[in-house]
């Protein structure tokens, strides 16, 4: 489905330009951006660098939705959100070849600016390597890294067919020894606890036993762990006790977390200031759009507060150097730590062919 780049007018038919459309007064690399939605459609390439240029973000950590909504026959408006309505969403792998031909459709000269990650597999699934290592060898030009996999997620895992995901699934062990391998960061999306259960954090530890089970393994925790009716008392104290003690956690201040706790009503909390400032080589910032690039600039503009409120060395690592470090180095740049013993590979494949595992 084409989309049309909206534009403002003054009403004589000139473009006019509104203060929070230009974004951040700090370059900022939006670290979380879906350039699909959940239709599997996007504006595309031209449209996001477009409004990347206006809302002075340089690059921008992309990738597709790794669950499609179903159009139910009883539904009458096209779904584009998994919230639209009641029917449910599945698993849907194409979203990362939308996502590597939506690279390659941009200016040569621009795809440096695009940190392209793989998000299409299901996290349920012990099978579910072959779908990153088919996509790696595919598009080996193409990828930064691994994510955001939808995991523990709100109203979200209700929807989606099948088993309930979570950090701690066997068929995510292999991944994880993949990302590890090669050096990739992988981002998650696992919440810290149910919608109905806010006196504590009952899925932290399926996180937890991920970081200390793959502890070469570079995790980015989305959003903190942070979605709708998420609550669990004394937040800040449960991060910095995480960061505090995996060294390969980072986070990403976006979506929920960060107009709920860190700046609410866009006055920064002195606790969130103080822990961003203590780990201020583990936080990224990013939009978490669905598609819906004209808002941009709104949505990287309400950082300025915090960033106004940080010293200039943290004010650069959140903005630009994390992101860089993490996923600014493509994987084909990246050789395995361990090359794979090729003999072992095909008896591994034979083995499957023939119904014996291995």
């Amino acid at each position: 489905m084409p989309y049309n780049i909206p534009t403002w007018s003054a009403g004589d038919g000139s473009l006019t330009s509104l203060a929070r459309l230009r974004g951040s007064k700090y370059p900022i690399i939006d670290a979380h951006l879906h350039v699909v939605d959940f239709a599997q459609e996007t504006p595309g390439a031209e449209c996001l660098l477009h409004y990347m240029d206006q809302a002075n973000i340089p690059k921008a950590v992309i990738y597709g939705l790794p669950v499609t909504k179903q159009f139910g026959a009883t539904e009458r408006a096209v779904p584009h959100y998994y919230m639209d309505n009641d029917a449910p969403c599945y698993y849907y792998g194409y979203t990362d070849v939308l996502v590597a031909e939506f690279v390659r459709s941009a200016p040569a000269e621009q795809r440096h600016r695009f940190y392209p990650l793989v998000c299409g597999l299901n996290p349920t699934d012990k099978f579910a390597i072959r779908h990153v290592e088919r996509l790696f060898e595919q598009y080996p030009d193409v990828w930064h890294g691994i994510g955001e996999l939808l995991l523990r997620h709100d109203d979200l895992t209700a929807l989606t067919q099948g088993e309930a995901a979570r950090a701690n699934h066997p068929g995510l062990f292999p991944i994880y020894e993949f990302a590890a391998d090669r050096g990739l960061p992988i981002m998650v999306h696992q919440n810290v606890t149910s919608v109905t259960k806010s006196d504590h954090p009952i899925y932290l530890w399926e996180l937890e036993e991920a970081l200390s089970h793959f502890p070469r393994t570079k995790f980015v925790f989305a959003h903190c762990g942070m979605s709708r009716r998420v609550e669990v008392p004394l937040y800040w104290q449960m991060m910095e006790r995480m960061l505090g003690q995996y060294e390969n956690l980072s986070v990403d201040y976006a979506w929920i977390v960060f107009d709920s706790l860190v700046c609410p009503g866009g006055r920064p909390d002195p606790i969130w200031v103080a822990l961003t400032e203590k780990f201020s080589d583990r936080i990224c910032l990013g939009s978490d759009l669905v598609t819906r690039f004209e808002r941009l600039g709104p949505e990287m503009q309400r950082f300025d507060p915090l960033l106004d409120a940080l010293s200039e060395e943290t004010r650069r690592k959140i903005t630009i150097d994390n992101a860089e470090r993490l996923w600014g180095t493509p994987a084909a740049a990246r050789p395995p730590r361990h090359p794979p013993d090729w003999e072992q590979v095909l008896t591994a494949q034979a083995r499957r062919r023939n119904g014996r595992g291995g």
